[in-house]
């Protein structure tokens, strides 16, 4: 009976030496003297609340393994270097800075907050109106010029029509793939995350605010079914994030007087300031951009609500100036439209029980075509992220479809009949100029070409043309049909091309349409006018796709400026949200994971009750002493990813090891560059505060932080120590380990955290188990750790909006599959049954392959190498911790024995390990098993 090297085990793996055998092996860690057994998980999904009881009385320390389940977008995007966002920052500087402040300080700074409201909303309505004035004049020019050259030949309008578009389109793209590719898509996405906490780079630059606005310009113009409703919200927030950073420092953009709104809780109230001035800059609603900013915020106070309505209020005040600057003709082809305002007559908003039927079918398939309209959408996001490899692909397929749209609105109204010019209307019939219900085309002189009505006009004219009420008899069905189903698609494919596009004005101008559409098929049935058919089929497309239901309502009412259709809207929106649910998520949920943000939804998953924090929180876990090592944070800083560290004081500065507080990365990194050192390790004299100003510790751009890598020291300073005691938040937000881990995420959301610390249950363990951040609440975290709770059947219809990626990406899968083995006790040949190979195709990826034996045990003889490493590691840098290993021992005879070593550091400072016990043990190596026998070892040898 010859036994093996215990260092062969890395982190204890039993029997793992021999990769090529189906064994069982539970894992056994340490971190300092105390254990960490995941044994196996027998059973899935629910499971007595026995097994659970005995599963999580091991889930007492603190987690070595780690997750690789890609938190990044499912469509293959590259990593990106996202963090949380410090709302909450408390240490002695900062404490300083706010006492020293008289009584003249917080008066500007409340005056300042209330200034950079008003800056914001009359920034963010003169850009709305800059973006309305430029369609209007440059599309309404095109549409002149194009039906100027109708009335001598249609090759040559549709050649100009054509070139038009393309070169409009391929302004935006350019602009967009080299200069801010951040100003891409709509900007809805990453306000709703930055808002949710999350930080991005360059999302709120100066650049992609000129790209965005004139981008949306260039967009639009070129009739491309895309809005610019969405580009006016992420514009107003990075005019209200630049405010709030004090400018922009790379174009020497600065003021001094903006330092007191460097800090993220600050930036954040200006951001949601911002977006609610977009929405009020792009509708003209006020009271629905204060709802939107609602319903998008993560946590909300009072306070919040008057500065975004005044914000707000100073969009409608500035807006009105600028619109009655323009009723004289001072700016071009720019009227009374462009600002998108559609006048529903309240002659024609009558409604009886009657109607009721005819609106709730509207509502019921408004919802199911919304759920399909962001169906479509997530597939065609993931075709063009298979396509756009380059920036030269992102070109030609902005290229391709800006071809393919000119086309269908040139050729589509070819194939519609002429109408005769009705003889009661006050509008010139038929019309040639840049809008108008009745567009000549091709037509004879006393007759208009409905469809080119609807398709040789702006998005905000032609909904004009859907909303007018008595036109019950302007369009054919067949016409509307066309449209319907054009526009439905053409919206799908024209978002997700690299350049700045809106969702809101697409969806709004495809309702209509449909509404029309139901007005005209059930006829007779119902006494509501087609137009407001028209109003009610965008609130039920809205709602089925947006799901945003009081601040679409309320848009749409201020949209129309009439109340009297609150009923039937709030019966729509309420109807279609319902339905739609049943289906998937919302459109902007749905972009925010594919754009792989991290966002925290305001509820638990059911699942998520199942489980406490110890479940989830992973390792290893990294602190610093309170009076640390410079070489130990370098080094710490350069090997890990981690943007915050508890600080614990040991002996002789506390009687047993206590936690402090929790420094940040950013804090330690002002501290190395500041090289305020001590010599030796013990309590410093050195003021912090008079060394130390609030503003050094300030926040920078968002996106923007420092690097390790940019701080050089000397090996001299490398061994000298910093005092982290007056820079570490000494009072962070806790939990016992022994929460669920539903309530955790609810506090996590609603007080808006970066980190929460998890404390043990017993003080006799070390002061602290982990720390929780936001990437530890997402569903693919949860279920890469704890893949059992995929059979649960009753979740199947939440956990189909998170598919789990490691199926999306084979690399991912297989990697997930051999550290499952390990953790579960699986047999390595499980995953080659075809029970599960068709498990997996059904559920997650149709195009599965089976992962081979050998596959996986590459996969475990990697993680192996990498436990073993990390030991080593161990061994090498915390000379205080006592690590234990156990290992099987095996022989002829059909007895196995535990065997428990412990390594140390000896006092000649040289490594040491020695055997301290050796049990007789089952030939079933379960988890409990082998750790009643560990437990028994433990105690003999301490007593």
């Amino acid at each position: 009976m010859a036994p093996r090297d215990p260092k062969e085990d890395g982190f204890g793996v039993g029997g793992a030496a021999d990769p090529e055998a189906d064994i069982e092996a539970p894992l056994l860690v340490s971190s300092g003297s105390s254990f960490l057994l995941d044994p196996a998980l027998e059973d899935g999904g629910g499971g007595d609340e026995e097994q659970r009881r005995r599963r999580r009385r091991f889930l007492h320390g603190s987690h070595t393994h780690s997750n690789t389940t890609s938190q990044v977008a499912l469509v293959g995007a590259d990593v990106c270097p996202i963090e949380s966002l410090d709302y909450l920052i408390e240490n002695d500087v900062f404490k300083q800075d706010w006492r020293a402040r008289g009584r003249g300080h917080i008066l500007r700074y409340v005056a300042l907050k209330w200034a950079l409201c008003f800056l914001v909303g009359a920034l963010a309505a003169a850009a709305g109106f800059v973006a309305n004035l430029g369609v209007e004049n440059v599309a309404g020019a095109k549409f002149v010029v194009t039906s100027d050259l109708m009335l001598d030949g249609h090759g040559s309008a549709f050649a100009v029509f054509l070139a038009s578009n393309f070169a409009l389109t391929m302004l935006a793209a350019v602009l967009t793939v080299y200069v801010a590719p951040a100003a891409a898509g709509s900007g809805i996405p990453e306000v709703k995350a930055y808002l949710n906490g999350v930080d991005a780079p360059n999302i709120f630059s100066l650049k992609t605010l000129i790209v965005k606005i004139v981008g949306c310009i260039a967009a639009v113009s070129s009739s491309l079914h895309v809005g610019k409703a969405g580009p006016l919200v992420h514009t107003g927030a990075c005019i209200a994030s630049i405010l709030g950073q004090g400018g922009s420092r790379k174009y020497r953009m600065t003021c001094r007087w903006l330092r007191y709104f460097k800090n993220d809780r600050d930036r954040r109230d200006l951001v949601t300031c911002g977006s609610a001035a977009g929405i009020a800059a792009a509708f003209r609603a006020p009271v629905g951009g204060v709802l939107f900013a609602l319903e998008t915020v993560s946590s909300w106070r009072s306070a919040l609500l008057w500065r975004a309505f005044f914000t707000t209020a100073m969009v409608a005040v500035v807006l009105r100036a600028l619109i009655d600057f323009c009723q004289s003709g001072k700016c071009g082809l720019f009227g009374k439209g462009g600002l998108i305002m559609f006048d529903v007559t309240a002659d024609y908003v009558t409604y009886h029980l009657i109607d009721l039927p005819p609106v709730i079918t509207l509502g019921v398939f408004g919802g199911i075509l919304g759920s399909l309209y962001n169906f479509f959408l997530d597939k065609v996001l993931r075709l063009y992220n298979l396509i756009n490899k380059g920036k030269a692909y992102k070109l030609l397929l902005a290229a391709t479809v800006t071809v393919c749209t000119s086309c269908c609105l040139f050729g589509l109204p070819w194939i519609a009949a002429c109408k005769p010019c009705p003889t009661d209307t006050r509008e010139a019939c038929p019309s040639i100029g840049r809008s108008g219900n009745f567009k000549k085309f091709q037509c004879a002189t006393d007759e208009y070409n409905d469809l080119a009505s609807l398709f040789f006009n702006t998005n905000d004219d032609t909904i004009r043309n859907l909303y007018s009420a008595g036109t019950d008899d302007e369009f054919h069905i067949s016409s509307i049909l066309v449209f319907f189903i054009a526009s439905y698609f053409l919206g799908i494919f024209s978002y997700g091309l690299a350049l700045p596009s809106g969702l809101f004005v697409p969806v709004i101008l495809t309702g209509a349409a449909y509404g029309r559409l139901v007005g005209m098929l059930i006829g007779s049935q119902s006494t509501l006018d087609h137009g407001l058919f028209a109003v009610l089929g965008s609130a039920a497309l809205l709602g089925g796709s947006m799901r945003m239901t009081v601040s679409v309502c309320v848009i749409i009412l201020e949209l129309t400026n009439n109340l009297r259709m609150l009923p039937l809207v709030m019966l729509v929106l309420l109807i279609s949200k319902v339905v739609a649910d049943a289906f998937n998520a919302n459109v902007y949920d749905l972009l925010v994971r594919l754009k792989g943000f991290p966002h925290l939804e305001g509820y638990a998953e059911p699942y998520m009750r199942q489980l406490s924090v110890s479940d989830v929180v992973t390792g290893p876990l990294q602190t610093f002493n309170g009076i640390e090592k410079v070489g130990h944070i370098v080094h710490v800083l350069k090997t890990t990813g981690h943007n915050g560290f508890p600080v614990v004081d040991e002996p002789p500065f506390s009687d047993t090891p206590t936690l402090y507080g929790l420094i940040l990365r950013d804090h330690l990194l002002v501290l190395l560059r500041k090289k305020d050192f001590i010599r030796s390790c013990t309590a410093s004299t050195l003021n912090a505060l008079n060394h130390f100003s609030h503003a050094e510790f300030a926040k920078r751009g968002s996106g923007k932080h420092d690097r390790i890598e940019d701080i050089e020291l000397c090996p001299e300073e490398l061994e000298m120590f910093v005092d982290l005691h007056p820079f570490t938040n000494t009072s962070p937000y806790t939990v016992l380990e022994t929460m669920s881990l539903a309530k955790a995420l609810i506090l996590f959301r609603e007080v808006g955290l970066r980190h929460l610390l998890v404390l043990p249950k017993s003080s006799k363990r070390a002061p602290v188990v982990g720390i929780l951040t936001r990437h530890d609440f997402m569903p693919e975290h949860i279920l890469g750790l704890h893949p059992f709770l995929f059979k649960s059947r009753w979740k199947k219809v939440r956990l189909g909006k998170v598919q789990c990626s490691c199926a999306d990406n084979v690399c991912h899968f297989t990697q997930s599959s051999g550290k499952n083995t390990v953790f579960l006790d699986l047999l390595i040949c499980l995953a080659e049954s075809s029970a599960f190979e068709e498990y997996i195709k059904k559920a997650h990826n149709p195009r599965f392959s089976v992962v081979y034996r050998q596959t996986t045990t590459r996969d475990i003889k990697k993680y192996y190498n990498e436990s073993h490493a990390k030991l080593i590691y161990t061994f090498k840098n915390y000379v205080s911790s006592d690590v234990f290993i156990s290992d099987i021992w095996s022989g002829n005879a059909k007895e196995d024995y535990l065997s428990v070593v412990v390594h140390c550091v000896n006092t000649a400072w040289e490594l040491e390990k020695r055997i301290i016990g050796l049990r007789l043990i089952d030939v079933s190596h379960s988890g409990e098993n082998i750790s009643e026998r560990i437990f028994e070892v433990l105690k003999d040898w301490s007593s």
